[in-house]
């Protein structure tokens, strides 16, 4: 029995290479395709949207790799559909198009209408999945103190809904879902957000969640409740690893300002297979509550040498996926009276 799941790699963190390079390695690798970033290096969606030619190039690459896309990620648009506020951070991160001239209000209006490009771009290119954030209005509130009213909270999801409503309307046209990856900074950052950012949308088709449970595990959030519990909403998979430091009075669950890769943080990312996610658990639940989409690896540990980590990431994944194929397998034969 093998499994239907195509796993790919996250270009996100090898926007230093061309396409072309990564694509050449994630072929060597063994990937079945990318989940490609929106930005200059790899995905220039405000280029995509204009230049047929450049659109064709860029699926051109995939080709001669024999590889697939499944989705889009544009994670950096999204931030700042929402975010307030608006600073240098963000001109870090967005196209120059989109930053303009730095008006924090004409940026959140360019980067709703890269996101809406984004769909469209996604189409043409025969995906309908968008991967990313939506930022957050309400974010710099996180830790409550000093105090803040139930309605600064509640104008925060409004102010959301009002953003995101007219982008979604963009994917309903286009038949491209949104899948918000759950993280801190975002408007959905763990479970109880989440519930609440569906419930401010009117639970639309068009929005769902990227499911990576590495910012869920340093939260406490357990991944496979997510899974099983917003089942219908798993639009897409990240496969991303955490390690949790034992505790010994210093390290924090917030990480103290400190950079990743830093033995003093409470957290980090790490190798796939070696830190504290549950995968084995999490791919099951995936497979039993009907998930068919990408697998993707995204390869975020700050100390592991990247060529060795993904090439060894896409095997382990795989033989996560088998493990998981050969318990459904079995689960089904047992209930109609087989033997597994």
């Amino acid at each position: 029995m093998t499994s239907t799941h195509p796993v790919t790699l996250f270009t996100g963190q090898w926007t230093d290479l061309s396409l072309e390079e990564v694509a050449a390695l994630a072929s060597r690798w063994g990937y079945d395709g990318l989940e490609i970033a929106c930005s200059s290096s790899h995905l220039d969606v405000w280029r995509a949207a204009e230049d047929d030619a450049y659109l064709r190039e860029r699926q051109d690459i995939l080709k001669r790799y024999g590889l697939g896309v499944w989705a889009v990620s544009n994670h950096p648009a999204g931030q700042a559909v929402c975010d307030d506020p608006i600073d240098f951070r963000h001109r870090d991160i967005v196209e120059a198009r989109t930053w303009g001239d730095g008006d924090p209000e004409g940026v959140r209006q360019r980067a709703a209408e890269e996101v809406g490009l984004t769909a469209r771009v996604a189409r043409r290119m025969g995906v309908d999945t968008v991967v990313g954030f939506t930022g957050s209005r309400i974010w710099k509130y996180v830790a409550m103190y000093p105090p803040v009213s139930s309605s600064v909270l509640d104008a925060g999801y409004e102010d959301f809904a009002a953003r995101w409503n007219p982008i979604l309307d963009v994917f309903d046209a286009e038949g491209v879902r949104f899948a918000h990856e759950v993280h801190p900074g975002q408007i959905a950052y763990d479970y109880w957000t989440a519930a609440r950012t569906l419930e401010a949308v009117g639970h639309r088709a068009a929005f769902g969640f990227n499911w990576d449970p590495s910012h869920m595990m340093w939260q406490r959030v357990d991944p496979v409740v997510f899974i099983t519990d917003f089942a219908d909403r798993v639009y897409h998979v990240d496969c991303k690893d955490t390690r949790l430091r034992p505790p010994d009075g210093r390290r924090g669950v917030l990480g103290s300002h400190l950079m990743r890769g830093d033995l003093r943080r409470g957290w980090d990312f790490v190798s796939a297979g070696h830190g504290d996610v549950p995968w084995e658990d999490c791919f099951r639940a995936l497979r039993l509550t009907g998930y068919t989409g990408p697998v993707s690896v995204e390869w975020e540990d700050a100390v592991m040498d990247r060529m060795r980590g993904a090439a060894e990431a896409v095997g382990y994944v795989r033989s996560l996926l088998w493990a998981a194929s050969d318990s459904q397998e079995w689960a089904d034969s047992a209930g109609s009276g087989g033997r597994g």
